[in-house]
């Protein structure tokens, strides 16, 4: 039994054997800073036919194990003590009705899987929140960890007299004596053990309700309500609460709310709707029925940039939109895993498009999800965006840019091969034919064709049994000032594809738009007869509108053109295209990173969308540190750098400013720009997390020196800042002091993992701060040495960020290829192998491109 990683075969086996019906499950949290905290489970569930499985539990000790009344200890622990690897054995079960008493005595976490604990540093208050995607509900009780197992819940919970309890339905709140209160709630539909929730502390509360309509469609099951209500909550900690815009967070809550009622066909179906903002959360968010988990530093306590709000509200919609594709329709087997995650991330860009103030969300689509996807899919380690899922391990790798952004992009795709309203339909009949339950991929594509009336079984088997990217070029011949002829190649990959063909030439100054073409791409070779006699364009763009996922390329009078005039493109999406088009010529040698730099330093002030903006100037930054030749780079690289980037934050475009001056901190500086970051932190009207940032990036560049000096500026800002983000600022800066023995004690830290997953984090970025570099060439080969040991002693989650965080990017040597190979010959650990592999590739990319770049 492998109770841990579970298998998907171990998974199917179990489902065969059962039906679960409920949990009752008894939690006391009355002593939260012992560590440790008493877990009682009773499960009931039918046995279909004789056999022998397993109960998943990760917990300290286990006081009791009871079947049907009978204690079964010695059967469950066959070797006569208990191992969490191996849950509780169940052997010898025969068929019908049984009840299962489990008592265990579980552990907090620190590392936000399972029951996490945190006390705020601003006024010591303890706040717990359940995180337990991919299996981690065994955790905190004894279940059968695995999505298609679906079962309904009862919780009571003894906490503090001063706290309160959310969880996935309401609460019933009664004195149990004179220092705590029990929390009783019943969740009566049936729900995954990964979708459970428990949040307990002194949270704040702010309420709002939303009320609206469903709108019918055809696919609308028979008795769904017409109009709508919903109470919603939004909780944080006391410390956070003056800075929490409820106003805004309600506004986009609701308007998630309209869009998704006026065309899923299917009534909001888990009762309330609370959003939590919990402490050091490793993700954005977690899409829990009913109670959405949500990473408190989207409680903006400075002011952020115009591309956070974006964020945070495509993350309220992200999650949203998953109460329908993932909560009240579950995937059967994580296999399936993109298909919640990509269609989340589907519905969250197209309804903050049409919906909220972030009209040209499909542009931020563009830029950011798409570089994360095309980005992942050229590593070695790419796969299908439905992909081999063979145990939890397995699935814990592929939250990535395939599962979320490649997805997502691919269903736009769908979205325009079938048409907007097929799409809609075929996703109602989904939800219609399988709510509280399990589906499959094949599942939706079979609704999909019944309402689109198209046989998608060829299109399925391109896009998602496929790995990589086609790579659509236009190829035309020119006559007197027209086209004679015109087509679309497909260079790699040919893939059916649903694409328009966009003109754009200078007018008066902007670069327009003057044909649009919709074509089906088939094959190597797609000719576009439209085309033929039409005045050549300055501008050709052969995925305009950004319909279909691939890398588009430019011909050469194109590529020219761009270099020279890309602030005058009129069209923010056209524009955003031809950033990503250059972007990725660079990543394929094809421009060189010096290049690439000097476009983003001619067109980024006049960038008018700031998502696109914040992406092309870490791009900027990346292209310098990373891809061009480091003996340009330090001098010259950085001076056009640092000089696009002060610039920019004196502006008077306030917005666009705060974007600059971040990005200016996470750059390499000139001692100009370090002099002006210097004046930022010193100034007290500065906004705080910048003026952390710019103390930080003084600090990595050397410029307040080594001894006593940093440590007194960082001690003076955080005795102004006494915040929990201000102790984590404070932990990063001063693993940014550029003392060979600070960054050895730090590096040692991170790799014995004895520490939250969030002080992790901010030890790490301070760790490896811009101008570090030459402090860090001492782990160049312990990071190797020291890398299965990390592997095998920390947590999943904190093993993979630990090792991707501390990899030695800074060493783009061939010795550091053949160290990263000689690791990936000598493991056993798939995870491990991987891990290493995509991160050497990264290596490999970077000696390549500056390559390209000196010569």
């Amino acid at each position: 039994m492998t109770s841990i990683n579970l298998t998907q075969q171990e998974a199917q086996a179990r489902a065969a054997l059962l039906d679960v019906h409920h949990y009752d499950v008894t939690l006391d949290l009355t002593d939260p800073d012992s560590g440790e905290f008493s877990s009682t489970t009773t499960v009931k569930f039918a046995v279909k036919q004789p056999g022998d499985t397993f109960l998943d539990l990760r917990a300290s000790r286990v006081e009791g194990v009871r079947l049907n009344g009978n204690d079964i200890r010695p059967s469950a622990h066959p070797d006569g003590s208990y191992h969490e690897e191996n849950g509780i054995a169940l052997t010898g079960l025969e068929p019908g009705e049984h009840s299962l008493r489990v008592v265990a005595t579980c552990a907090y976490s620190r590392t936000g899987e399972g029951l996490h604990r945190f006390v705020d540093p601003a006024d010591g208050r303890t706040y717990l929140y359940t995180q337990f995607e991919t299996a981690d509900a065994k955790r905190m009780f004894a279940c059968f960890d695995q999505p298609d197992l679906k079962a309904t819940y009862s919780f009571t919970v003894h906490t503090p007299d001063d706290w309160r309890v959310i969880g996935n339905a309401a609460q019933h709140t009664v004195r149990r004596d004179e220092s705590t209160l029990t929390h009783t709630s019943a969740v009566d539909y049936p729900l995954s053990t990964y979708l459970v929730a428990i949040c307990a502390g002194p949270y704040t509360e702010v309420r709002s309700t939303w009320r609206g309509t469903l709108t019918h469609h055809p696919e609308t099951l028979e008795g769904q309500p017409q109009e709508v209500t919903v109470p919603l909550g939004l909780y944080c900690r006391k410390s956070l609460a003056s800075h929490l815009d409820s106003d805004r967070l309600f506004r986009e809550t609701k308007q998630g709310f309209d869009f998704y009622h006026r065309n899923f066909g299917f009534a909001y179906p888990f009762g309330k709707y609370d959003q939590i903002f919990v402490p050091e959360f490793n993700a954005g968010a977690m899409e829990n029925a009913g109670c959405v988990t949500i990473r408190d530093e989207y409680v903006f306590t400075s002011q952020p940039t115009h591309y956070r709000y974006e964020r945070r509200a495509d993350t309220i919609l992200h999650e949203l939109a998953h109460m329908w594709f993932g909560d009240l329709v579950t995937m059967r087997w994580w296999d399936d895993l993109w298909l919640n995650e990509s269609f989340a991330t589907w519905a969250s860009a197209i309804s903050q498009a049409e919906e909220t103030e972030y009209d040209t969300a499909w542009v931020t689509f563009a830029a950011v999800e798409k570089a994360w996807a095309y980005s992942q899919d050229q590593l070695p380690t790419t796969h299908p965006v439905s992909t081999d899922a063979s145990d939890i391990e397995t699935v814990a790798q592929n939250f990535d840019g395939i599962t979320y952004a490649k997805g997502a992009s691919v269903l736009k795709q769908l979205q325009a091969y079938v048409g907007r309203e097929n799409f809609f339909a075929g996703v109602r009949r989904h939800f219609a034919a399988h709510a509280w339950g399990n589906a499959t991929f094949d599942d939706l594509l079979r609704a999909l064709e019944q309402a689109s009336g198209r046989d998608l079984s060829g299109w399925a088997s391109q896009w998602l049994k496929t790995t990589g990217m086609s790579r659509l070029r236009p190829r035309f011949e020119v006559s007197d000032g027209t086209y004679s002829s015109f087509e679309v190649v497909q260079e790699e990959r040919p893939r059916t594809h649903r694409v328009a063909v966009g003109l754009y030439s200078l007018i008066d100054g902007a670069v327009v738009r003057t044909r649009r073409v919709e074509v089906d791409l088939h094959g190597e070779r797609t000719e576009v007869p439209e085309l033929a006699g039409q005045p050549a364009a300055d501008l050709v763009l052969v995925n305009d509108d950004d319909l279909t996922y691939c890398l588009m390329g430019l011909d050469d009078a194109s590529q020219g053109f761009l270099l020279e005039n890309i602030e005058r493109i009129a069209d923010p999406m056209a524009r955003t295209l031809c950033w990503s088009a250059a972007w990725e010529a660079m990543r394929d040698g094809q421009m060189r990173p010096r290049d690439y730099a000097a476009l983003v330093a001619r067109g980024a002030v006049q960038e008018t969308e700031l998502a696109v903006l914040e992406k092309i100037l870490a791009q900027a930054t990346a292209a310098v540190t990373l891809y061009a030749d480091p003996t340009w780079a330090d001098t010259e690289g950085r001076e056009v750098l640092s000089s696009l980037l002060v610039a920019g934050a004196q502006q008077d475009n306030q917005a666009a400013a705060l974007i600059f001056a971040h990005q200016l901190t996470s750059a390499p500086l000139t001692e100009e720009a370090a002099r002006y970051l210097r004046r930022l932190y010193e100034n007290p009207e500065t906004e705080t997390d910048l003026r952390w940032l710019a103390l930080t990036a003084v600090i990595a560049h050397g410029d307040l020196g080594t001894g006593e000096a940093p440590r007194v500026a960082i001690a003076e800002l955080n005795a102004v800042d006494r915040t929990s983000s201000g102790a984590q600022a404070a932990l990063r800066a001063h693993a940014a002091i550029p003392e060979a023995g600070i960054k050895r004690k730090i590096f040692d830290e991170l790799v014995a993992g004895d520490m939250s997953n969030l002080d992790s984090r901010s030890k790490m970025a301070g760790l490896t701060w811009p101008d570090s570099a030459p402090l860090l060439e001492q782990f160049n080969q312990e990071y190797f040495a020291v890398a299965p040991q990390v592997w095998e002693r920390l947590s999943s989650e904190m093993a993979q960020r630990t090792l991707i965080g501390l990899y030695p990017f800074w060493d783009a040597t061939p010795e550091a290829l053949g160290r990263a190979d000689s690791l990936i010959e000598a493991t056993s650990s798939p995870g491990l192998r991987r891990l290493i592999l995509e991160n050497r590739d990264r290596v490999a990319r970077i000696i390549r491109l500056r390559g390209v770049d000196a010569a």
